[in-house]
């Protein structure tokens, strides 16, 4: 757990590789690289069997090579931090590659990363990029998570912006992707509401604990297997529930005094609310006065879709259908207003906030204690398996370089 008093200032260093001048790499420039490859799919999350960091990985040259995830604007950065994301592991999982998957194998995994910009793009449409050779940056994923996990890697100009001075490289790459996703999900709280986080103590709910109280939440609860830390900082919740022990929606404390926002980070908190929820008591207020749904996850945190037409059995079709019927009819009068938040905006705004916030030591980017765990075969296969465990208390990080 990452406390405030351990974020220290990071000097922004320019590789010695480059001039401050330099669009594109000199001739000198490694033709090959470390990088982690997955060379198979693993459903049963065997890393061992295909994981590895090798030496002699190809070295992406930014004016001839296309990146794996198929995204426009790319720059070349010198890796420093990767951090891992549920994405990460259902990708390498295989369960979802017709529509996720990598456009062969092996490939590179990671989507979301902290790095030094060594080279830029060639101006376009009279158009020079906002980056320069030497900035430190912080880029998620865009379209599908890999390509990071590299001593060089390229992201997307569009979703990335530059570090402020006084966050560390692998805090930056924590906050980039689940920390943004908390600043967004944290906009829909209003002064005053008490709110209940499902999954509290993961990647997204360790940075959403603190948003909402900044955004003026007056009681916060959180659920997740370590209620001591969710109470502590940085998270600070009121209460706190292990769900292998009690059922938050049968607690009839919250069923007198409901709250305003449930939050679900977790997957199955509509199923198990219906079930618990009658039309004289729930825990959350309904539509009609003012109760929020929001989750990012289907019903189950683990599925597997092969075609488009899956993937909208699972995730549109039951979300449309909620966001329906809680907000017109009779449902309003006993069930909260349902939404499925499904996607990060293809710009940096909400970077550039979420990074501003912990320069002004607002937000706390919350590492995993586990980690960061060094750029090692070994290393990489334990932080996958912390992640695919679905336990990690935090961010999962791997450290690739220094600055």
């Amino acid at each position: 757990l990452v406390q405030p008093d351990t974020i220290t200032p990071v000097t922004t260093a320019k590789p010695h590789i480059l001039q401050p001048n330099m669009t594109t790499p000199p001739s000198a420039f490694a033709p090959t690289m470390r990088a982690a490859r997955c060379t198979d799919y693993t459903p049963n999350n065997d890393y061992d069997a295909v994981l590895s960091v090798v030496d002699d990985q190809h070295t992406p040259n930014l004016q001839t090579d296309k990146p794996p995830a198929g995204f426009t604007h790319p720059m070349l950065v010198r890796v420093l931090s990767v951090s891992l994301a549920p994405g990460d592991a259902r990708v390498m999982s295989g369960k979802t590659r017709e529509l996720q998957g990598p456009p062969s194998l092996p490939y590179t995994p990671g989507g979301d990363v902290c790095g030094v910009v060594v080279a830029v793009p060639d101006e376009e449409n009279g158009k020079k990029c906002r980056f320069m050779v030497g900035d430190r940056i912080a880029a998620r994923f865009m379209n599908k998570p890999m390509g990071m996990l590299a001593e060089y890697a390229l992201v997307n100009t569009d979703v990335c912006d530059v570090v402020p001075p006084n966050i560390s490289s692998d805090q930056a790459a924590a906050l980039v992707s689940s920390g943004t996703v908390a600043v967004i999900l944290a906009d829909a709280i209003n002064e005053g509401d008490r709110v209940l986080i499902l999954g509290a103590g993961g990647g997204v709910g360790s940075h959403l604990c603190q948003l909402v109280r900044l955004r003026g939440a007056s009681y916060v609860v959180g659920v997740g297997r370590d209620t001591e830390r969710l109470k502590q900082k940085p998270l600070c919740c009121d209460d706190a529930v292990d769900y292998t022990q009690s059922n938050p929606f049968d607690t009839k404390e919250w069923k007198e005094d409901p709250f305003d926002v449930v939050f679900d980070l977790g997957s199955g908190g509509w199923p198990a609310l219906l079930n618990q929820s009658s039309r004289k008591s729930s825990i959350v207020k309904p539509s009609s006065k003012g109760g929020k749904f929001l989750t990012l996850t289907p019903d189950t945190p683990l599925f597997e879709a092969h075609s488009i037409w899956k993937i909208l059995k699972i995730f549109l079709f039951p979300a449309l259908w909620r966001a329906i019927y809680t907000r017109v009819g009779f449902s309003r009068s006993y069930l909260p207003k349902y939404s499925y938040k499904m996607a990060l905006p293809s710009s940096s705004d909400v970077v550039t906030r979420t990074l501003a916030l912990a320069a002004e030591e607002k937000l706390v980017p919350v590492i995993d204690c586990s980690g960061p765990f060094p750029f090692t075969t070994e290393g990489v296969r334990d932080a996958f398996r912390l992640q695919s465990s679905y336990h990690a208390k935090g961010k999962v990080v791997i450290k690739v370089a220094d600055v």
